[in-house]
């Protein structure tokens, strides 16, 4: 028989006892829920500050390098911005910008006192475009762009009776040479080097 099944002589034989009741008293500690809910209100808005910082510090680092790698200050001239560029009077000031491996299609043409310009064309591979002129019987490349992934290898802006770039990318190499024929900018084919 159970402990608690106590047969007592105050009650009747038979009678079974009800078990006894328990009582606890639970404590609460007042503010402890209160300082953890704070607590991880402050670890999660740290977290979430941290997050944004750092992403927007990412985003700031790819914009620097992305304009390093695609090898011309402001990225690839779109269609419309090159025939802008090509409505657009040419300036007649002689400021020349240095020819160099960062030169771009948006790089300050020299001016050519000789003769004035002429006809303008438009060139493209699939290595990018390039925008030339007749300045007399000499032929001069006035602005030039990389495709997506492609970079500048070499350039023979001109005056001369050709003038070529070379694009270099993840298909090969490829070039544009241009001449001028009775006023007109027209293709050449390459050398085969």
């Amino acid at each position: 028989m159970p402990s608690w099944q106590v047969n007592r002589s105050d009650r009747p034989p038979g009678h079974r006892a009800t078990p006894p009741v328990v009582r606890c008293r639970i404590r609460r500690q007042v503010g402890h829920s209160q300082s953890m809910g704070r607590r991880t209100l402050l670890v999660t808005a740290g977290w979430l500050a941290a997050a944004v910082l750092a992403t927007l510090i990412g985003v700031a680092a790819i914009g620097l390098v992305g304009e390093s790698i695609t090898g011309t200050p402001g990225g690839v001239r779109s269609q419309a911005e090159v025939e802008r560029a090509l409505a657009a009077p040419e300036p007649t000031s002689a400021t020349a910008a240095p020819a160099g491996p960062g030169l771009s299609a948006s790089s300050s043409p020299p001016a050519v006192p000789s003769a004035s310009p002429g006809l303008r064309r438009s060139f493209s591979t699939v290595g990018g475009t390039a925008v030339a002129e007749c300045v007399g019987a000499d032929v001069r490349l006035v602005s030039w762009a990389p495709a997506q992934d492609y970079r500048v290898k070499d350039v023979d802006r001109g005056p001369d009776d050709d003038a070529e770039v070379t694009f270099a990318g993840p298909a090969g190499e490829f070039e544009v040479k241009v001449g001028c024929i009775g006023g007109e900018p027209v293709a050449r084919p390459g050398d085969g080097d």
